[in-house]
């Protein structure tokens, strides 16, 4: 079967993105249940910040990551359920929990730490294979740090006629182009 989305060039992005990540998770993923390791991959970001600072909140762990505090939130709770970590009220600010490794998760971190280091090197190898994919990815960052996607869309929408239109008047424009995935 042929990847739909790659006629979209890059009207694709997202999907494209999606898909990769999918890739790489579920690979990992299959690492893990090979050597009986009962690990989501989503965990990795949050264990290693806990594993190097030690107790951080869901904040802070949001902005280190560079993700919603939403994500951090349903993270925790699955670490938690799974007895990796633990949250604590903040003792400075009631509202906030403070993560730390359990000593179960501590354990788990040390046996993975291995199996970390060789996929950090598998990756480097890919960047470089794919002529250094995180270098556009930085570039890709900054261009929607300068504007969003809806930033973007709005601006277009308000200075473009036919943008935006209802479908009838966009029958009357002609044929369409092909969708847009983002």
């Amino acid at each position: 079967m042929t990847d739909a989305t790659s006629r979209f060039g890059p009207a694709a992005i997202g999907a494209r993105l999606r898909r990769l990540s999918e890739v790489i998770d579920e690979d990992a993923g299959r690492i893990y249940v090979e050597l009986g390791i009962d690990f989501q991959q989503r965990w990795v970001g949050i264990l290693e910040q806990l594993a190097l600072h030690g107790s951080l909140s869901v904040s802070e762990l949001a902005s280190y990551l560079g993700i919603r505090h939403s994500s951090v939130s349903q993270t925790r709770r699955s670490l938690e359920e799974s007895g990796l970590v633990r949250s604590d009220v903040d003792p400075v600010d009631a509202r906030s929990r403070r993560l730390r490794l359990s000593p179960l998760g501590k354990k788990l971190v040390r046996r993975l730490e291995p199996l970390w280091e060789a996929l950090n090197a598998i990756s480097i190898e890919l960047n470089a294979e794919a002529g250094n994919v995180v270098e556009a990815l930085d570039r890709l960052d900054r261009a929607l740090q300068k504007a969003t996607i809806y930033e973007r869309m709005r601006q277009k929408l308000s200075s473009e006629p036919g943008v935006g239109t209802s479908k009838k008047t966009a029958r009357q424009q002609g044929p369409k182009r092909p969708r847009a995935l983002v």
